[in-house]
Protein backbone atom coordinates (compact mmCIF):
# COMPACT_ATOMS: atom_id res chain seq x y z
CA UNK A 1 0.00 0.00 0.00
CA UNK A 2 1.42 3.17 -0.80
CA UNK A 3 0.87 6.57 1.95
CA UNK A 4 2.12 9.81 1.20
CA UNK A 5 1.94 12.25 3.83
CA UNK A 6 0.50 15.95 1.54
CA UNK A 7 1.08 19.09 2.33
CA UNK A 8 -1.85 21.69 2.74
CA UNK A 9 -1.58 25.31 2.45
CA UNK A 10 -3.56 25.99 5.07
CA UNK A 11 -0.58 24.63 6.96
CA UNK A 12 2.02 24.94 4.86
CA UNK A 13 2.27 28.98 4.49
CA UNK A 14 1.60 29.23 8.31
CA UNK A 15 5.06 27.15 9.04
CA UNK A 16 7.56 29.41 6.97
CA UNK A 17 10.46 29.75 6.76
CA UNK A 18 10.88 25.96 7.77
CA UNK A 19 8.75 24.63 5.17
CA UNK A 20 9.88 27.19 2.36
CA UNK A 21 12.61 24.15 2.34
CA UNK A 22 10.84 21.26 2.80
CA UNK A 23 7.20 19.57 3.08
CA UNK A 24 5.27 19.70 6.33
CA UNK A 25 5.86 16.26 7.32
CA UNK A 26 9.95 16.95 7.22
CA UNK A 27 9.32 19.51 9.98
CA UNK A 28 10.72 17.65 13.67
CA UNK A 29 9.25 17.56 16.72
CA UNK A 30 10.57 14.91 19.18
CA UNK A 31 13.22 13.32 18.33
CA UNK A 32 11.67 11.96 14.49
CA UNK A 33 10.25 13.89 11.91
CA UNK A 34 6.91 13.94 11.07
CA UNK A 35 7.35 11.30 8.37
CA UNK A 36 9.59 9.16 10.49
CA UNK A 37 7.05 9.10 13.09
CA UNK A 38 3.89 7.92 10.50
CA UNK A 39 6.48 5.31 9.33
CA UNK A 40 7.56 3.62 12.55
CA UNK A 41 3.55 3.18 13.10
CA UNK A 42 2.89 1.56 9.92
CA UNK A 43 6.40 -0.16 9.65
CA UNK A 44 6.85 0.56 5.96
CA UNK A 45 8.40 4.14 3.60
CA UNK A 46 5.93 6.98 3.42
CA UNK A 47 6.21 9.07 0.64
CA UNK A 48 5.61 13.21 0.44
CA UNK A 49 3.07 15.24 -1.41
CA UNK A 50 4.41 18.10 -1.53
CA UNK A 51 4.49 21.71 -3.47
CA UNK A 52 5.50 22.27 -6.53
CA UNK A 53 8.77 23.92 -6.11
CA UNK A 54 9.61 20.98 -3.58
CA UNK A 55 9.03 18.20 -5.82
CA UNK A 56 12.72 17.75 -7.73
CA UNK A 57 14.09 17.41 -3.73
CA UNK A 58 11.38 15.33 -3.01
CA UNK A 59 9.55 13.75 -5.75
CA UNK A 60 5.90 12.12 -5.62
CA UNK A 61 5.32 8.88 -5.74
CA UNK A 62 5.08 6.59 -8.74
CA UNK A 63 2.04 5.07 -9.83
CA UNK A 64 -1.26 5.60 -7.61
CA UNK A 65 -1.55 6.38 -3.82
CA UNK A 66 -3.87 4.54 -1.40
CA UNK A 67 -4.42 6.42 1.67
CA UNK A 68 -3.23 10.27 2.03
CA UNK A 69 -2.36 11.57 5.51
CA UNK A 70 -2.60 15.31 6.38
CA UNK A 71 1.74 15.67 7.05
CA UNK A 72 1.04 18.35 9.87
CA UNK A 73 -0.26 15.61 12.10
CA UNK A 74 1.24 13.85 14.52
CA UNK A 75 0.76 9.96 15.05
CA UNK A 76 -0.34 8.52 18.03
CA UNK A 77 -2.09 4.81 18.38
CA UNK A 78 -5.74 5.78 18.57
CA UNK A 79 -5.37 7.69 15.78
CA UNK A 80 -3.44 5.06 13.37
CA UNK A 81 -6.32 2.55 14.30
CA UNK A 82 -8.95 5.05 13.16
CA UNK A 83 -7.20 5.22 9.60
CA UNK A 84 -6.43 1.72 9.44
CA UNK A 85 -10.31 1.24 9.98
CA UNK A 86 -11.09 3.50 7.07
CA UNK A 87 -13.07 1.77 4.12
CA UNK A 88 -12.24 2.76 0.27
CA UNK A 89 -13.56 6.41 -0.20
CA UNK A 90 -14.11 7.60 2.99
CA UNK A 91 -12.17 10.77 4.70
CA UNK A 92 -11.41 10.93 8.38
CA UNK A 93 -12.02 14.64 9.81
CA UNK A 94 -11.82 15.92 13.19
CA UNK A 95 -14.16 18.89 13.21
CA UNK A 96 -13.52 19.99 10.07
CA UNK A 97 -9.91 19.09 9.74
CA UNK A 98 -8.60 16.85 6.74
CA UNK A 99 -6.74 13.69 8.89
CA UNK A 100 -6.18 11.21 6.32
CA UNK A 101 -8.45 9.81 3.03
CA UNK A 102 -8.59 5.86 1.81
CA UNK A 103 -8.65 5.54 -1.84
CA UNK A 104 -6.61 4.98 -5.08
CA UNK A 105 -5.16 8.54 -5.93
CA UNK A 106 -3.81 8.59 -9.41
CA UNK A 107 -0.43 11.13 -8.98
CA UNK A 108 -0.44 12.56 -12.69
CA UNK A 109 -3.19 14.17 -12.14
CA UNK A 110 -2.45 18.20 -11.42
CA UNK A 111 -4.99 18.27 -8.36
CA UNK A 112 -6.48 15.53 -6.00
CA UNK A 113 -10.23 15.14 -6.05
CA UNK A 114 -11.99 13.68 -3.29
CA UNK A 115 -15.10 14.32 -4.45
CA UNK A 116 -18.11 11.48 -3.46
CA UNK A 117 -15.55 10.50 -0.14
CA UNK A 118 -17.78 9.50 2.85
CA UNK A 119 -16.65 11.69 5.67
CA UNK A 120 -15.79 9.73 8.68
CA UNK A 121 -15.59 11.90 12.11
CA UNK A 122 -12.80 11.25 14.66
CA UNK A 123 -13.16 12.25 18.25
CA UNK A 124 -9.69 11.22 20.00
CA UNK A 125 -6.53 13.37 20.45
CA UNK A 126 -4.81 14.82 17.62
CA UNK A 127 -1.52 16.80 17.70
CA UNK A 128 -1.55 19.05 14.39
CA UNK A 129 1.29 21.45 13.75
CA UNK A 130 -0.26 24.34 12.55
CA UNK A 131 2.41 27.23 13.15
CA UNK A 132 5.91 27.37 13.98
CA UNK A 133 5.45 27.74 17.80
CA UNK A 134 3.70 24.61 17.76
CA UNK A 135 7.10 22.94 17.13
CA UNK A 136 8.55 23.96 20.94
CA UNK A 137 5.33 24.23 22.48
CA UNK A 138 4.57 19.88 21.55
CA UNK A 139 8.30 19.59 21.98
CA UNK A 140 8.17 17.51 25.37
CA UNK A 141 5.19 15.35 24.89
CA UNK A 142 6.65 14.32 21.40
CA UNK A 143 9.79 13.43 22.88
CA UNK A 144 8.41 11.41 25.41
CA UNK A 145 6.52 9.51 22.63
CA UNK A 146 9.23 9.38 20.43
CA UNK A 147 11.47 7.88 23.05
CA UNK A 148 8.94 5.14 23.24
CA UNK A 149 8.94 4.29 19.92
CA UNK A 150 12.61 4.24 19.39
CA UNK A 151 13.44 2.14 22.79
CA UNK A 152 11.20 -0.49 22.38
CA UNK A 153 12.12 -3.75 22.64
CA UNK A 154 15.71 -2.39 22.15
CA UNK A 155 18.81 -2.24 25.29
CA UNK A 156 20.68 0.54 25.62
CA UNK A 157 24.47 1.13 25.91
CA UNK A 158 26.42 1.34 29.44
CA UNK A 159 27.39 4.53 30.24
CA UNK A 160 31.11 3.78 31.50
CA UNK A 161 32.71 6.81 32.76
CA UNK A 162 32.97 6.89 36.18
CA UNK A 163 32.61 10.57 36.73
CA UNK A 164 29.43 10.82 34.99
CA UNK A 165 26.06 11.06 37.03
CA UNK A 166 22.83 9.99 35.85
CA UNK A 167 19.30 10.50 37.78
CA UNK A 168 17.02 8.20 36.54
CA UNK A 169 18.69 5.74 34.54
CA UNK A 170 16.07 3.96 33.25
CA UNK A 171 14.85 6.85 31.13
CA UNK A 172 18.60 7.21 29.49
CA UNK A 173 18.97 5.46 25.88
CA UNK A 174 22.49 5.39 24.14
CA UNK A 175 23.27 4.35 20.82
CA UNK A 176 25.98 2.67 19.38
CA UNK A 177 28.94 4.68 19.74
CA UNK A 178 28.11 7.60 22.74
CA UNK A 179 30.95 9.17 24.32
CA UNK A 180 30.27 10.68 27.54
CA UNK A 181 32.45 12.45 30.06
CA UNK A 182 31.76 14.14 33.61
CA UNK A 183 28.34 15.32 32.97
CA UNK A 184 24.96 15.44 34.98
CA UNK A 185 22.04 14.01 32.94
CA UNK A 186 18.98 14.21 34.85
CA UNK A 187 16.32 12.16 33.09
CA UNK A 188 13.81 12.03 36.36
CA UNK A 189 11.22 14.74 34.76
CA UNK A 190 11.40 13.36 30.97
CA UNK A 191 13.38 10.58 29.21
CA UNK A 192 17.13 11.25 27.52
CA UNK A 193 17.82 10.08 24.19
CA UNK A 194 21.41 9.88 22.71
CA UNK A 195 21.97 8.66 19.12
CA UNK A 196 24.72 7.01 17.47
CA UNK A 197 28.40 8.71 17.85
CA UNK A 198 26.93 11.63 19.31
CA UNK A 199 29.30 13.24 22.05
CA UNK A 200 28.71 15.15 25.22
CA UNK A 201 31.78 16.97 26.99
CA UNK A 202 33.05 17.31 30.29
CA UNK A 203 30.61 19.74 33.05
CA UNK A 204 27.46 19.73 30.69
CA UNK A 205 24.71 19.45 32.67
CA UNK A 206 21.39 18.11 30.39
CA UNK A 207 17.86 17.53 32.03
CA UNK A 208 14.94 15.19 29.96
CA UNK A 209 13.01 15.26 28.18
CA UNK A 210 15.92 16.02 25.64
CA UNK A 211 17.64 14.15 22.32
CA UNK A 212 20.92 14.56 20.44
CA UNK A 213 21.26 13.46 17.00
CA UNK A 214 23.84 11.36 15.29
CA UNK A 215 27.19 12.75 15.08
CA UNK A 216 26.03 15.88 17.36
CA UNK A 217 28.24 17.46 20.07
CA UNK A 218 27.12 19.12 23.33
CA UNK A 219 30.19 21.26 24.35
CA UNK A 220 31.84 22.05 27.28
CA UNK A 221 29.64 23.22 30.44
CA UNK A 222 26.71 23.58 28.14
CA UNK A 223 23.29 24.02 30.28
CA UNK A 224 20.31 22.38 28.17
CA UNK A 225 17.20 22.42 30.12
CA UNK A 226 13.75 20.76 29.48
CA UNK A 227 12.40 19.88 25.51
CA UNK A 228 15.45 20.44 23.47
CA UNK A 229 16.09 18.15 20.54
CA UNK A 230 19.07 18.49 18.62
CA UNK A 231 19.31 17.09 14.83
CA UNK A 232 22.59 15.15 13.43
CA UNK A 233 25.96 16.60 12.96
CA UNK A 234 25.18 20.21 15.50
CA UNK A 235 27.53 21.54 17.88
CA UNK A 236 26.11 23.15 20.90
CA UNK A 237 27.01 25.17 23.39
CA UNK A 238 26.17 27.74 26.27
CA UNK A 239 21.92 27.65 27.67
CA UNK A 240 19.70 26.14 25.39
CA UNK A 241 15.67 25.41 26.66
CA UNK A 242 12.85 23.95 25.09
CA UNK A 243 14.41 24.63 21.52
CA UNK A 244 14.79 22.70 18.48
CA UNK A 245 17.88 22.87 16.36
CA UNK A 246 17.84 20.85 12.89
CA UNK A 247 20.60 18.88 11.38
CA UNK A 248 24.15 20.60 10.77
CA UNK A 249 23.65 23.73 12.52
CA UNK A 250 25.98 24.93 15.26
CA UNK A 251 25.50 27.17 18.18
CA UNK A 252 29.07 26.07 19.37
CA UNK A 253 29.70 29.06 22.07
CA UNK A 254 27.93 30.69 25.14
CA UNK A 255 24.53 32.78 25.15
CA UNK A 256 20.97 31.47 25.39
CA UNK A 257 18.66 30.14 23.52
CA UNK A 258 14.96 29.30 24.60
CA UNK A 259 11.66 28.57 23.20
CA UNK A 260 13.59 28.75 19.48
CA UNK A 261 13.31 26.89 16.33
CA UNK A 262 16.81 27.01 14.19
CA UNK A 263 16.94 25.67 10.93
CA UNK A 264 19.50 23.46 8.89
CA UNK A 265 22.79 25.20 8.34
CA UNK A 266 22.48 28.11 10.48
CA UNK A 267 25.09 29.20 12.78
CA UNK A 268 24.67 30.92 15.70
CA UNK A 269 27.87 33.45 16.47
CA UNK A 270 29.50 33.46 19.97
CA UNK A 271 27.67 35.11 22.53
CA UNK A 272 24.48 35.60 20.45
CA UNK A 273 21.23 35.39 22.83
CA UNK A 274 17.21 35.39 22.17
CA UNK A 275 14.24 37.35 24.59
CA UNK A 276 11.75 34.58 25.08
CA UNK A 277 9.76 36.67 27.78
CA UNK A 278 8.50 40.55 26.95
CA UNK A 279 9.71 42.67 30.24
CA UNK A 280 6.08 44.06 30.83
CA UNK A 281 4.96 39.62 30.07
CA UNK A 282 2.72 40.68 27.95
CA UNK A 283 1.48 37.79 24.69
CA UNK A 284 4.32 37.49 22.12
CA UNK A 285 3.23 38.65 18.76
CA UNK A 286 5.27 36.97 15.76
CA UNK A 287 5.44 37.54 12.00
CA UNK A 288 2.68 35.35 10.05
CA UNK A 289 3.37 35.12 6.14
CA UNK A 290 0.00 34.59 5.42
CA UNK A 291 -1.78 37.79 6.85
CA UNK A 292 1.90 39.64 5.96
CA UNK A 293 1.98 41.06 9.54
CA UNK A 294 2.88 40.46 13.33
CA UNK A 295 0.01 38.59 14.90
CA UNK A 296 -0.78 37.04 18.87
CA UNK A 297 0.80 33.53 19.38
CA UNK A 298 -1.22 33.00 22.60
CA UNK A 299 2.26 32.43 24.11
CA UNK A 300 4.40 34.30 26.65
CA UNK A 301 7.11 32.80 26.01
CA UNK A 302 8.63 32.84 22.54
CA UNK A 303 12.00 33.08 21.01
CA UNK A 304 13.64 32.63 17.73
CA UNK A 305 12.37 31.48 14.34
CA UNK A 306 14.90 30.77 11.88
CA UNK A 307 14.76 29.30 8.64
CA UNK A 308 17.86 27.58 7.25
CA UNK A 309 21.04 28.68 5.93
CA UNK A 310 20.72 32.07 8.41
CA UNK A 311 23.69 33.30 10.19
CA UNK A 312 23.96 36.09 13.45
CA UNK A 313 27.33 37.37 13.93
CA UNK A 314 29.09 37.73 17.64
CA UNK A 315 27.03 39.49 20.45
CA UNK A 316 23.72 39.62 18.55
CA UNK A 317 20.61 40.32 20.61
CA UNK A 318 17.37 39.17 19.58
CA UNK A 319 14.00 40.40 20.42
CA UNK A 320 11.25 38.25 21.75
CA UNK A 321 9.43 36.71 19.57
CA UNK A 322 12.08 37.14 16.41
CA UNK A 323 11.73 35.03 12.82
CA UNK A 324 14.65 35.12 10.32
CA UNK A 325 13.94 33.72 6.95
CA UNK A 326 16.10 31.76 4.82
CA UNK A 327 19.75 32.49 3.75
CA UNK A 328 19.64 35.90 5.79
CA UNK A 329 22.89 36.97 7.93
CA UNK A 330 22.35 39.27 10.84
CA UNK A 331 24.65 41.46 12.59
CA UNK A 332 25.27 44.78 14.06
CA UNK A 333 24.36 46.78 17.27
CA UNK A 334 21.18 46.69 18.78
CA UNK A 335 18.78 44.44 18.14
CA UNK A 336 17.51 43.66 14.55
CA UNK A 337 14.13 43.95 13.44
CA UNK A 338 11.77 40.76 14.38
CA UNK A 339 10.71 40.17 10.84
CA UNK A 340 13.96 39.76 8.92
CA UNK A 341 13.35 38.31 5.03
CA UNK A 342 14.98 35.80 3.25
CA UNK A 343 18.20 36.62 1.68
CA UNK A 344 18.66 39.44 3.94
CA UNK A 345 22.05 41.37 4.92
CA UNK A 346 22.21 43.50 7.89
CA UNK A 347 20.40 44.11 11.32
CA UNK A 348 19.12 47.30 13.21
CA UNK A 349 20.87 49.72 11.24
CA UNK A 350 19.53 48.80 7.78
CA UNK A 351 18.78 45.76 5.71
CA UNK A 352 19.74 45.09 2.47
CA UNK A 353 18.91 42.23 0.03
CA UNK A 354 21.77 39.58 -0.04
CA UNK A 355 23.12 38.50 -3.30
CA UNK A 356 22.50 34.98 -4.40
CA UNK A 357 25.98 34.68 -5.64
CA UNK A 358 27.51 35.61 -2.36
CA UNK A 359 24.57 33.10 -0.39
CA UNK A 360 25.22 30.32 -2.59
CA UNK A 361 28.79 30.57 -2.46
CA UNK A 362 28.67 30.32 0.86
CA UNK A 363 26.01 27.83 1.39
CA UNK A 364 28.97 25.49 -0.74
CA UNK A 365 31.48 25.96 1.72
CA UNK A 366 29.03 25.27 4.57
CA UNK A 367 28.28 22.04 2.75
CA UNK A 368 31.25 21.30 2.25
CA UNK A 369 32.57 21.73 5.70
CA UNK A 370 30.05 18.65 6.71
CA UNK A 371 30.98 16.45 3.89
CA UNK A 372 27.85 17.35 2.11
CA UNK A 373 27.34 17.37 -1.67
CA UNK A 374 25.32 20.34 -3.07
CA UNK A 375 22.77 19.49 -5.29
CA UNK A 376 21.24 21.23 -7.89
CA UNK A 377 18.02 21.00 -6.82
CA UNK A 378 19.15 22.44 -2.76
CA UNK A 379 20.21 25.25 -5.46
CA UNK A 380 16.99 25.75 -7.21
CA UNK A 381 15.03 25.96 -3.97
CA UNK A 382 17.04 28.75 -2.75
CA UNK A 383 16.97 30.39 -6.09
CA UNK A 384 12.92 30.11 -5.99
CA UNK A 385 12.77 31.31 -2.19
CA UNK A 386 15.54 34.31 -3.48
CA UNK A 387 12.92 35.68 -6.43
CA UNK A 388 10.29 35.81 -3.96
CA UNK A 389 12.14 37.36 -1.37
CA UNK A 390 13.54 40.36 -3.73
CA UNK A 391 9.97 40.55 -4.63
CA UNK A 392 9.07 41.34 -0.72
CA UNK A 393 11.75 43.48 -0.35
CA UNK A 394 11.29 45.87 -3.27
Amino acid sequence: MTIALTDLSQHRIKLFPFTLTRPVADLRVGILTIREKWEKYFHQPIDFLTTTELVGKYPMPAGEIHLMINGAICPEAGLVEAIKSLNNKEILRKEGLFIAAKGLVDTKEPTVNLQGYKPVDYHGGCTVINRSWDLFTHNKEQLTADFKLLTDGRVSQEITDPHTIVYGKENVFLEDGVDIKAAILNAEEGPIYLAKNSVIQEGATIRGPFALGENSRINMNAKIREGVTIGSNCKIGGEVSNSIVYGHSNKAHDGYLGNAVVGEWCNLGADTNNSNLKNNYDEVKAWDFESQQFIKTGLQFCGLFMGDHSKTAINTALNTGTTIGVCSNVFGNGFPPTFVPSFSWGGSDQLVPYRFEKAIETAKKVWARKNIEQTEEDEKILKTIFERSIKHQS
